[in-house]
């Protein structure tokens, strides 16, 4: 099965080609699929749609609210002492022991959410210092 072609595609196909004489070890061959899929498709079955994916926990997932919490105390603060993603991170080892957490994580973290939560406070960014 070729990247651009569905899945959909690919069973009507198979059905296509069956109707004109192809047998289904031929269809296996020529489309690269098990005889379970050749089965299925001239069945009449439709593919299965695809499973959603869950969404993986990170482990900065608990330090989340409390970023978002320092983040917004920053807006009122002055320039100079505003939280930086290493203070925020060294804050985080100290005062929770959270050594599951790495400074790139809560870099990240705070490298995208502090645009954000600036602008739903309604503060440009444009001309903001970034707090990473």
């Amino acid at each position: 099965m070729g990247k651009s072609q569905s899945k959909v595609d690919l069973y009507a196909a198979i059905r296509r080609d069956h109707r004109g004489g192809m047998s289904q070890r031929a269809l296996q061959r020529k489309y690269n699929v098990t005889w379970r899929t050749v089965r299925r498709a001239l069945d009449g079955q439709w593919p299965e749609p695809r499973k959603q994916q869950r969404r993986r926990e990170s482990r900065l997932d608990p330090y989340k609210p409390l970023i978002d919490g320092i983040l917004q105390a920053d807006l009122d603060a002055p320039t100079m002492q505003r939280h930086t993603a290493q203070r925020i991170f060294d804050r985080f080892v100290e005062e929770h022991g959270a050594d599951d957490i790495s400074y790139p994580m809560v870099r990240t973290y705070v490298t995208d959410r502090g645009p954000e939560i600036r602008r739903d406070a309604g503060i440009s960014t444009r001309h903001a210092a970034c707090c990473g």
